[in-house]
């Protein structure tokens, strides 16, 4: 199968690979399908591309790489939704906001996306009673470190 995508051009994906929001994401709630692609060049970014709008993409990362002390309690319900049996089949991320050509970069901790890779379901979910925000600095580039000073 091909899709179009907003940083890759054209590319051909595996059906099976496909990851279905049974309720979208918050403020794109039709959008039902993604598939998570590596961004080319990117220090540990990847894609989270819909199929089915070329346009629409995210820029995330694996939150555990860059904050070391981040921790997500899964509610219940989202484990009942994602039919997650076992923490080893869930994966998560963190969505990015990038501003100004790189010189600002924020991670949202506050609403991670879940996914169960085994069954290939995902949502994002927003924690509530907890110190997470939705922007959280982040450097991923020396250059970024360095126009900070």
């Amino acid at each position: 199968m091909e899709i179009k995508t907003k940083f890759h051009g054209n590319v051909a994906i595996e059906k099976d690979k496909i990851i279905r929001f049974e309720q979208g994401l918050p403020g794109f709630e039709e959008e039902k399908e993604f598939y998570i692609l590596p961004l080319e060049g990117g220090a540990d970014l990847f894609v989270l591309q819909s199929v089915a709008t070329p346009s629409l993409a995210f820029v995330m990362i694996d939150p555990f790489l860059y904050f070391k002390e981040y921790a997500v309690k899964i509610p219940e319900d989202v484990k009942e939704l994602l039919n997650i049996q076992d923490t080893k089949e869930v994966v998560i991320f963190s969505l990015l906001t990038i501003k100004e050509e790189l010189k600002s970069i924020t991670a949202n901790l506050q609403g991670p996306i879940v996914i169960n890779d085994r069954l290939k379901r995902g949502k994002q979910v927003i924690l509530v009673d907890s110190d997470y925000q939705t922007k959280h600095e982040l450097f991923l580039f020396k250059e970024q470190k360095e126009g900070s000073k």
